[in-house]
């Protein structure tokens, strides 16, 4: 049976769907808000520790700070020099993601243009030096850094990252430079261009979202590290963020003020990267898996 509206007919079942399209949208935005409380109220609970006296911090929890103060930040800053941790890590990160991404881009795109015996045997080591535990290198490492008597310093800390950076950077790089056309390297080529030259005016211009991808992955790695930082560091003055947070804990007693407030601290940077990286991200976790 249809309804006729203005000499119209439309089936009666349509002026039900506006209705349960309605309450659809209702529950999707529901559970949008729900997950988004879940993954916030973390940080929100991070900040607001951060920013309480501390004997707020251990009377039974409050969702706000009843007296809000800076005092975290300004024990932390200035009594435990954590801004030179963020120095320390500012630098062997973003130290690491250079080098990485050269070195990567050159051997990814050695992997793929290139054909040599071995080719995919190399390129599957590569991913298995990515996936080797970390617990393993220990030794070696150590042997390693002394040798080179890099021991204790950021310079043997950035040696040290780049054994599983690299790894990761160059399989990730892979599949960007896969789906570069090659050919319009070979179009460049016919022009006069070098095989270097397709490769920083060609391939890496058109991979620019997947290099930006691997290289805030890099960076983020790099940043959060702490296992290796721990046994390679032990000068006060080298310390990274990682270990500068995990020496405000002292045998069992745990200083929540600073240890939050180093968290906000350490947090803003790669929460700025990311924001300012954003696009370039979306855009790189998807390049890859397209194939030109």
């Amino acid at each position: 049976m249809a309804i006729v509206d203005a000499g119209r007919p439309y089936p009666a079942s349509a002026s039900n769907r506006r209705p349960r399209l309605r309450w659809r949208l209702v529950a999707i935005y529901a559970g949008l808000i729900a997950v988004s409380v879940v993954l916030l109220f973390p940080v929100y609970w991070m900040l607001t520790i951060s920013l309480k006296l501390p004997r707020e911090i251990y009377r039974l929890p409050s969702l706000w700070p009843e007296t809000t103060t800076l005092d975290n930040y300004r024990e932390l800053i200035d009594e435990r020099g954590f801004l030179t941790n963020i120095r320390n890590s500012v630098v062997v990160a973003g130290s690491v993601t250079i080098v990485s991404l050269i070195i990567s881009s050159l051997a990814a795109y050695s992997l793929v243009r290139f054909r040599y015996r071995f080719r995919g045997l190399v390129g599957r080591l590569i991913l298995f030096g990515y996936l080797m535990p970390t617990s393993l290198l220990f030794i070696p490492l150590s042997i390693i850094v002394a040798r080179l008597q890099m021991g204790n310093s950021l310079l043997g800390l950035i040696v040290v990252y780049l054994t599983f950076s690299m790894p990761l950077s160059t399989w990730l790089l892979t599949g960007y430079f896969r789906g570069v056309p090659a050919d319009l390297e070979e179009q460049a080529m016919v022009d006069g261009a070098t095989r270097m030259g397709a490769l920083l005016r060609i391939v890496l211009p058109l991979s620019a979202p997947g290099i930006v991808a691997v290289g805030i992955f890099t960076f983020t790695a790099a940043w959060n590290e702490l296992l290796l930082a721990l046994i390679f560091i032990t000068s006060e003055n080298k310390r990274t963020v990682p270990l500068g947070l995990q020496y405000l804990i002292t045998g069992d007693v745990f200083l929540w003020g600073p240890i939050m407030a180093g968290a906000v601290l350490s947090a803003l940077p790669v929460m700025i990267l990311y924001f300012l990286a954003q696009r370039f991200m979306i855009q790189g976790m998807t390049a890859g898996s397209v194939k030109g």
